[in-house]
């Protein structure tokens, strides 16, 4: 099983920046891929970005795109996602979660980020 921590959340003004990592531990060989979710208030979890833990493949939702930015050091087993010109809108609890096989089945605990106007 990977175990995941999110950190790097915070209050920020919009147009500013953050940049958020997910530290993997345990069987991080088992994942595939580690991808970013987000969860607004009375909203339902949605994907992010996502990276693939070996190669090159990167996908981002269509509502990030140019603005955010995922990467990965498999030296530290971690993955950031740097999010810039942010918005209101991307005030959300931030998840992390490793893809193992076809799934998303091992997920962090969550860090808050909120964007003031």
């Amino acid at each position: 099983q990977v175990q995941l921590v999110e950190s790097g959340g915070g209050l920020v003004q919009a147009g500013g920046s953050l940049r958020l990592s997910c530290a993997a531990s345990g069987r991080t060989s088992s994942a595939n891929a580690i991808g970013w979710f987000r969860q607004a208030p009375g909203k339902e979890r949605e994907f992010v970005a996502r990276v693939s833990w070996i190669g090159s493949s990167i996908n981002y939702a269509d509502s990030v795109k140019d603005r955010f930015t995922i990467s990965r050091d498999n030296a530290k087993n971690t993955v950031y996602l740097q999010m810039n010109s942010l918005k209101p809108e991307d005030t959300a609890v931030y998840y992390c979660a490793a893809r193992v096989g076809a799934l998303f089945g091992s997920w962090g605990q969550g860090t808050q980020v909120t964007v003031s106007s």
